[in-house]
């Protein structure tokens, strides 16, 4: 199974355009960072422009934060680029005949949920700054 790495990859196009704001990045040179092609960069780019926390011109390689990096969260990130979509999934091909296959389900999903709410609480007070000051702390082998 493949996991998602758009929010990872979306906190590393805002993080380098927070770093470099004076830089020209084109999706070319993000993509080089991520190591990944442009297109996916421009696909996450146009999710974070939708999702009110980049501001960019196409054709011009230059894009820039749409709020200050204290002000966006890993929650803003992550619903700009994976919406609403859940952090765990249930197993929806289980045996309905069955006891344990189908109520085992509903009994996760009461479970699943608490453990989303408390995650979209937690990723609300996780700010870009955080993990730009936590990227410093890193490379200075803090």
């Amino acid at each position: 199974m493949k996991y998602s790495t758009r929010l990872s990859d979306a906190v590393h196009i805002l993080a380098f355009i927070a770093l470099y704001p004076d830089c020209d990045l084109t999706s070319n040179k993000l993509a080089e960072s991520i190591q990944t092609n442009p297109a996916y960069v421009r696909q996450l780019m146009s999710a974070l422009r939708k999702g009110g926390l980049l501001v960019s011109v196409k054709g011009h390689p230059r894009p820039s934060l749409a709020r200050e990096p204290e002000k966006i969260t890993l929650l803003d990130a992550y619903r700009a680029v994976e919406g609403n979509k859940p952090l765990l999934h249930q197993d929806i091909h289980t045996n309905p005949a069955c006891g344990v296959g189908m109520n085992i389900q509903l009994a996760l999903r009461d479970y699943y949920q608490e453990v989303q709410e408390a995650a979209e609480k937690h990723m609300g007070e996780i700010t870009l700054q955080d993990i730009i000051t936590s990227y410093h702390q890193k490379l200075n082998g803090k």
